[in-house]
């Protein structure tokens, strides 16, 4: 019972400071990552929620992974390989205890996002991106700046490892 009531105030954790985030940052900027040129897509804050992700080690961060309608539709209906206009959005934050829900549970074991640390994107554009499996990849700072080229370099193999398309993320419905 208690770990789905940690479940349950973690999802809502990500979920409110997802909604909270300041307006500005859901809005499209001019600068382009390198090698791929994509930039943060305008309303990407208003996509529809696929999942969220925890992840440990050197990471030690929450996710909310939102995607466009063209992605929420591949997942809905299992479709792979995605189709091109597909774009998945990862929000990281890192995680922090919350004394608030662990006196009301009493014992420390509730965690909730964090400060932002960073914005990704992978865009399904076969064509494109045919040298990386179809798909581009993007990564912004916290401060809305690209990651470097060296950073977006690592993307495709990694992504190259997932059995679903170069998706690791599966569809929480």
């Amino acid at each position: 019972m208690k770990r789905i009531a940690f479940l349950v105030v973690a999802v809502a954790a990500v979920a409110g400071v997802v909604a909270s985030m300041a307006p500005a940052s859901g809005r499209a900027d001019d600068e382009a990552v390198p090698i791929f040129g994509i930039k943060i897509p305008a309303g990407y804050r208003d996509w529809r929620m696929i999942s969220v992700a925890h992840e440990e080690g050197n990471l030690h961060s929450f996710a909310a992974i939102l995607g466009n309608d063209v992605a929420i539709k591949a997942y809905r209906e299992g479709k792979l390989p995605y189709p091109d206009g597909s774009i998945i959005a990862a929000l990281h934050y890192g995680h922090v205890p919350s004394e608030e829900n662990d006196k009301v549970f009493g014992n420390p074991q509730s965690f909730v996002p964090g400060p932002p640390t960073n914005v990704q994107f992978m865009v399904k554009d076969s064509k494109k991106y045919a040298s990386t499996g179809g798909w581009g990849f993007a990564h912004f700072n916290k401060d809305g700046k690209p990651g470097d080229e060296a950073l977006l370099k690592t993307c495709s193999p990694c992504h190259a490892k997932a059995s679903r398309d170069f998706v690791f993320t599966r569809y929480a419905p």
